[in-house]
């Protein structure tokens, strides 16, 4: 892969789908703040007046070449020294960022709503980065110097490329190219056996590779919205391999890729599947307990299950991991929090329940526009105006492997960001009991990522309070999906470690958090070691009389 590939596809990999394109942007939120907009705008014409004859004074020095208008240092679009040094397309670049300047300038001076400024800021920065000069072959000085030193093939090749994605894409450009990676082949390799399969999902369990496994077996919740081999992708990289090889009895849910026919599928319907998944579990391990681990949104599951087994006395569940996942989402949390509301979740799960299902292709659309700079323009310059192909990324591969969701199950999670069940406890029930994290009295490892976009640390933070149990939080050095993805054998892995989150805010932890350079992989392995109980001799054969070990990992499912 070449340098400016392998940049792209780690920038890219770093917002991969997760909780927000759930909620998505309606227009009709869109329309509502651009028309209270242009009304401000149109009772304030003085304002818009001063502001273009500072944008004519700007672009008047620019002509002369005495601007003062700099490139963001961190702008990954304008690395090329053309854009400094060649006049034509600095002064055609400092006209752009001239422009952005005196839109926002524009716009702050204005008296809006907070809410309807910060949505309007955000649509104003879709439509100048869609007017950036990369974004066309003429005004993008690395595509011009590839047209003349392919002799015109690249612009052959890139038509051929946006050709393709018109015919056969989900209306946005290829961010990946597939074709090198088979499942069971180069990803999803660790050793395994399906042992049980219901109409909603397929336990998989993993082969020892020790002589001797911990007694306390361990069950991973992967989110409904992505497939779970996120975690086992090459063997350098593989979570389970590392578990495995750790001597953990790994035990792993596959959901099913719900249709238009599992539009019923709802929470009650997925946390139900949980413990069936750990009857199995605690059958073929011959064990009372089973730690359990939950990412993203399939930590709110995890919550949602937790909290019911709590008020029903059960106490089948050990040790509890989340990976970043957030409990207490809140508008602030991300720059699209602003665009929602009680009206954009409730037109949401009717487009979903109209459909039967929220699709893979709408999640990934969604997401897409909601970072057009790293999810779109970044592969239209790639593939289109460049006329490469995309990167062979195994973690892209698996982000556009994407899965449905069915619409109660979309419903649900709408529903419980509008209600916040977890922050506000007591007040929604759920199969015949309130939701209250604070009777939860397991111990608790929480991961999050420092420069995540997703699931923002902060949030991943509050929500590690809501538990009454002992939390152990650590944040990890990386974005959302290289959080998890962090192997010890990476040169760059690097997390912090701190007190308890009960007794002090996100900055007095941050401020005592120690520097730990390493993976936090081996600080969780020790942790779980501590509540897996002693070693025994590990099992010659997967599965039992009951649970019959059936096809090999990665199962059936995760094909569909």
């Amino acid at each position: 892969m070449t340098k400016s590939k392998k940049t792209m596809a780690d920038q890219a990999a770093e917002f991969t789908t997760a909780f927000s394109p759930i909620i998505g942007v309606q227009r009709s939120e869109l329309m509502k703040s651009f028309g209270t907009f242009f009304r401000t705008a149109a009772a304030s014409p003085m304002t818009f007046t001063n502001h273009m004859m500072n944008y004519s004074k700007d672009l008047w020095d620019i002509a002369k070449g005495d601007s003062d208008v700099d490139v963001p240092q961190r702008d990954r679009r304008f690395t090329d020294l053309t854009w400094h040094v060649n006049p034509l397309y600095k002064r055609g670049l400092q006209s752009w960022l001239a422009l952005r300047k005196n839109l926002h300038g524009w716009l702050s001076d204005l008296e809006m709503d907070d809410v309807d400024r910060a949505r309007t800021a955000y649509v104003m920065d879709v439509i100048a980065d869609a007017l950036a000069p990369t974004n066309t072959l003429v005004g993008n000085p690395a595509a011009i110097k590839r047209l003349f030193e392919s002799g015109g093939l690249s612009l052959v090749k890139g038509l051929q490329n946006a050709y393709e994605d018109m015919v056969k894409g989900n209306g946005l450009p290829k961010q990946v190219d597939s074709r090198p990676f088979k499942l069971g082949e180069n990803l999803a390799t660790t050793e395994g056996k399906v042992v049980l399969t219901t109409d909603m999902f397929e336990l998989i369990q993993y082969a020892p590779q020790t002589e001797e496994v911990y007694a306390v077996p361990m069950l991973m919740i992967p989110p409904q919205i992505n497939k779970f081999y996120c975690s086992d992708l090459t063997p350098d990289k593989s979570l389970f391999k590392f578990l495995v090889d750790q001597g953990f009895q790994l035990f792993v849910i596959s959901w099913k890729n719900p249709q238009v026919e599992h539009a019923d599928w709802g929470l009650e319907q997925y946390v139900t599947s949980i413990i069936e998944a750990m009857t199995a579990v605690k059958s073929v391990t011959r064990q009372k307990k089973v730690n359990v681990i939950g990412a993203c949104s399939g930590g709110i599951t995890l919550a949602t299950l937790l909290s019911h087994l709590a008020h029903t006395g059960d106490t089948s569940v050990g040790a509890v991991s989340l990976m970043v996942c957030v409990l207490d989402p809140q508008q602030d949390d991300s720059d699209v929090g602003v665009f929602v509301t009680d009206e954009t979740l409730d037109l949401a799960k009717k487009q979903s329940a109209k459909k039967g299902i929220l699709s893979g292709d709408d999640l990934s659309r969604t997401f897409a526009w909601l970072r057009p700079n790293d999810l779109i323009w970044n592969y239209v310059v790639n593939n289109y105006l460049l006329g490469e192909d995309p990167p062979a990324f195994d973690i892209l591969h698996w982000n556009n492997d994407s899965t449905n969701l069915p619409a109660k199950l979309h419903a649900d999670y709408l529903n419980s960001y509008k209600t916040a069940p977890f922050a506000n406890p007591g007040t929604v029930e759920f199969m015949g009991h309130p939701l209250d994290l604070s009777a939860v009295k397991n111990d608790v490892f929480m991961v999050a990522g420092i420069t995540d976009h997703i699931t923002p640390w902060r949030a991943c933070y509050r929500s590690a309070k809501l538990f009454g149990g002992d939390v152990t939080f650590n944040l990890s050095n990386s974005g959302h999906i290289q959080s998890l993805i962090n192997p010890p054998h990476n040169p760059k892995a690097r997390y912090f470690k701190g007190p308890s989150v009960h007794d002090h805010s996100w900055d007095e932890w941050m401020d005592n958090a120690e520097d730990v350079q390493g993976s936090w992989w081996v600080r969780w392995a020790e942790w779980l070691g501590e509540r897996s109980g002693d070693k025994k001799k590990a099992p010659a054969k997967l599965g039992n009389t009951k649970y019959k070990a059936g096809v090999d990992a990665p199962g059936v499912y995760v094909l569909e």
